[in-house]
């Protein structure tokens, strides 16, 4: 927890771009409860920085469900997408700090370089790391790129951030108990992380630390989903000189075949619950609350 203030600060934060499901309940009544039990306060955050997926019928779903449950938040809420200019000045630290650098590499790019190397590592998200292609490529040949209109994601260089860190870094994982442990970071299975692009102005990572920093979040539970991308989170605050939160990453919800339950896989939504006539009782000891 921050110690800069008395009073914890907890937040969810869900993105607009389908109805919430069991997994999101679970979250935001965790975040709930922990700052009604801390005596703390509890904010909802909208974070639609994915604003070709973001759609405003999600989000006001999103406000009708948490009240249907019982939620309560601070108002005005906080919607990503009307505060870029923050997450681009983060950015620029990071470049100022010589950390970053364009990548003109699509998926395909990508994906081709390294479809001859089975072996090739992966990250966390299963997802190839980033060969170095753009990083490692002269300064002349970046600025026919750029003269040209090739459009440029923003990565950050991972060893060159990890060693300017200097030393180990890490968080304070407290879990779904009281009992708290020391985790160090691993940035590095991730690679060099892309931090902004054309299509999406800032990274969830970006903007996560950011927001959580201004908002003076002291306390984040979240899915276990999200726990190796707390190493990237522990990094760039450590960067940019932005406090740490306390974090507790919980169990996921899964669906009768084991699954996360996913708005891409069509998991059944609280909106459908709602119409269906479930009450937000049944909803509490469905994923282990009541």
């Amino acid at each position: 927890m921050n110690g800069a203030q008395s009073q914890s600060v907890w937040r969810f934060a869900p993105s607009p771009n389908g109805y919430l499901h069991l997994g999101h309940a679970y979250s935001a009544l965790r975040n709930f409860e922990g700052a009604r039990a801390a005596g703390g306060r509890f904010l909802l955050r909208i974070e639609d920085i994915d604003t070709g997926r973001a759609r405003p019928e999600f989000e006001q779903a999103i406000y009708e469900d948490l009240a249907w449950l019982g939620l309560e938040w601070e108002t005005p809420v906080r919607r990503q997408s009307e505060h870029f200019s923050e997450y681009a000045l983060a950015v620029e630290r990071l470049d100022a700090m010589g950390l970053v650098y364009p990548c003109f590499c699509t998926r395909g790019d990508i994906a081709a370089c390294v479809a001859d190397a089975p072996d090739w590592p992966r990250d966390p998200d299963g997802a190839p790391l980033y060969p170095g292609t753009c990083r490692d490529m002269g300064e002349t040949a970046r600025r026919q790129h750029l003269l040209a209109g090739h459009h440029a994601a923003m990565r950050l260089d991972m060893n060159a951030a990890s060693a300017r860190a200097e030393g180990m870094i890490g968080w304070t994982e407290f879990g779904e108990g009281a009992s708290a442990r020391d985790v160090r970071a691993e940035p590095q299975v991730w690679g060099d992380v892309v931090l902004a692009r054309r299509d999406v102005p800032a990274s969830y990572h970006v903007a996560v630390v950011v927001d959580d920093a201004l908002q003076g979040v002291t306390d984040v539970a979240r899915g276990m989903d999200l726990f190796q991308s707390t190493s990237v989170h522990r990094l760039l605050q450590t960067l940019l000189d932005l406090p740490a939160p306390s974090y507790r990453h919980h169990h996921l919800i899964l669906d009768e075949d084991g699954k996360k339950l996913a708005k891409s896989r069509g998991s059944q939504t609280l909106r459908d619950m709602r119409a269906k006539g479930v009450t937000p009782e049944e909803v509490r000891r469905m994923v282990g609350l009541g």
